[in-house]
């Protein structure tokens, strides 16, 4: 019998630094003034728009206030401004992290975006599988806005400079995303999650 075909895009398919080159030059800026707006060095946007690494949602969230556009735009190029805004699974698109795109300091995770047709939404919905890590490799993050964390499978740790959780399926958090934070499966499996990113834009 034949094997179906998976519907599933990944970022090979959909390619974030082509998106963020078209963006910025669509903007009038260059590489440097990008930088200057979003404090991303330019040797890390350089890279991205060259496809060699793929950013942190963080990240991405930055860039993307940057040029006053939503994470949407990194994703499709049909966007529309409507009340509701309806995303098949098979629109979705998979972000994760080729082994030669990890670089040290770089948060080890694989998300999607779980809307990707409303821009400069004020929420943006992710489904994310955290990997694995011992404590000293996990890497420290820190961002305007607040996070919502539903864990849907496996044990999730959460750090931060002075304090520990354990997370188990159907467990929720919510924390103010400016203070350090990190996350990493446990028992050497990785850990899935719905999380909720108001960014502030």
């Amino acid at each position: 019998m034949a094997q179906k075909k998976s519907t599933e895009k990944t970022d090979d398919g959909f390619k974030i630094g082509d998106k963020l080159k078209t963006l910025r030059e669509k903007k009038k800026l260059t590489i440097h003034d990008l930088a200057a707006k979003s404090g991303v060095v330019k040797t890390v946007l350089a890279d991205i728009e060259e496809n060699k690494i793929i950013p942190p949602v963080a990240t991405l969230l930055t860039i993307a206030s940057a040029l006053d556009v939503g994470m949407a735009d990194f994703f499709s190029d049909d966007l529309t401004d409507e009340t509701i805004s309806l995303t098949r699974a098979g629109e979705r698109t998979k972000i994760k992290r080729r082994p030669h795109h990890i670089l040290e300091g770089e948060v080890s995770y694989i998300y999607e975006s779980l809307e990707t047709k409303k821009p400069k939404k004020h929420m943006e919905p992710l489904f994310v599988e955290f990997l694995p890590a011992e404590t000293s490799d996990m890497v420290f993050t820190s961002h305007r806005g607040e996070e919502f964390v539903f864990l849907v499978e496996g044990s999730l740790e959460f750090r931060t400079d002075d304090r520990v959780e354990v997370l188990k399926p159907g467990d929720s958090l919510y924390f103010e995303s400016h203070i350090n934070h990190s996350f990493r499966g446990l028992k050497n499996k990785s850990a899935k999650a719905i999380v909720v990113v108001w960014s502030r834009l």
